[in-house]
């Protein structure tokens, strides 16, 4: 007698990865942006980057669960972006502006395990920190300083993140990601205001991060590069700094939303 039960179809194992790793992605924006909006306000919160959000649930209840289903889902997020760029299931194409998005990929999956690891070693080091100046914007035009044409590679990136930021923008402006979402008219109505709003919003975080590497490459000073938590210092420095402040945290926060979205709406065929 055959065997009634069949093993689990690989796409479906590496799409239930891909909505994990949307979902954590989504926390992660959502601790990013409730923090900074609770910094804002001045009720305690702090405007930190996604390391600093994600150090901040060691503190929480069963800190370190979370933690660890979280690593998963970035695990699981980085597979995804990988099988997204190799096999084009999106069907960006092979042109130029194909290519480009296809690598941009690739450049998010090393980003995601490159978090997912700072999580585990959160984990296996409890109580302690491992962010610093070794690790995040600043460690990554440290090492690019380090190369040959140094200045030139973190240019380089410089402008590949303000691009991204100009994508996402675009992304945002024109509802593109509509022909990714599986949803109804009713959902549309109500999600896509917030889905747009995430996307303009990190869009300008990318415009901001990519000028900080335009000006540690123009100054040869890779102390000069930064990431989330240098936009919001820099933010809060401006007049009505906790208006601006509050206004792109609450965008980050819907950015959170939209990858939540995603996680249970998102078209993710692996086999496409």
């Amino acid at each position: 007698m055959a065997n009634s039960l069949s093993r689990p179809d690989q796409g479906d194992i590496i799409a239930l990865f891909a909505r994990a790793g949307y979902a954590a992605r989504g926390l992660v924006y959502v601790l990013v942006g409730g923090l900074a909006a609770l910094a804002a306000l001045g009720e305690g919160g702090e405007a930190t980057d996604s390391r600093g959000a994600l150090e901040s649930v060691l503190s929480a209840p069963l800190g370190q669960v979370w933690l660890g289903a979280m690593a998963i889902g970035l695990v699981g997020y980085a597979m995804w972006r990988c099988i997204q760029a190799i096999k084009d299931t999106d069907h960006h194409g092979t042109d130029t502006k194909g290519i480009t998005v296809r690598a941009s990929l690739l450049v998010s999956a090393g980003i995601h395990l490159m978090l997912a690891s700072f999580v585990v070693r959160l984990i296996f080091a409890f109580g302690g920190s491992s962010g610093g100046s070794e690790g995040g914007s600043q460690g990554v035009a440290h090492w690019l300083m380090k190369q040959p044409y140094g200045p030139w590679l973190v240019g380089a990136l410089g402008v590949i993140l303000i691009a991204v930021g100009l994508a996402h923008a675009a992304k945002g402006w024109k509802m593109s990601f509509d022909r990714h979402l599986d949803m109804s008219p009713t959902m549309q109505r109500w999600t896509y205001p917030i889905c747009r709003f995430g996307l303009a919003t990190r869009g300008v975080i990318f415009l901001f991060i990519g000028a900080f590497f335009i000006i540690a490459a123009y100054s040869v000073n890779p102390n000069e590069a930064g990431g989330l938590a240098e936009v919001f210092d820099t933010l809060r420095n401006q007049p009505f700094g906790p208006w601006l402040l509050g206004f792109v945290a609450t965008g980050l926060f819907a950015f959170g939303i939209y990858s939540l979205l995603e996680s249970v709406y998102r078209r993710v065929n692996p086999d496409s």
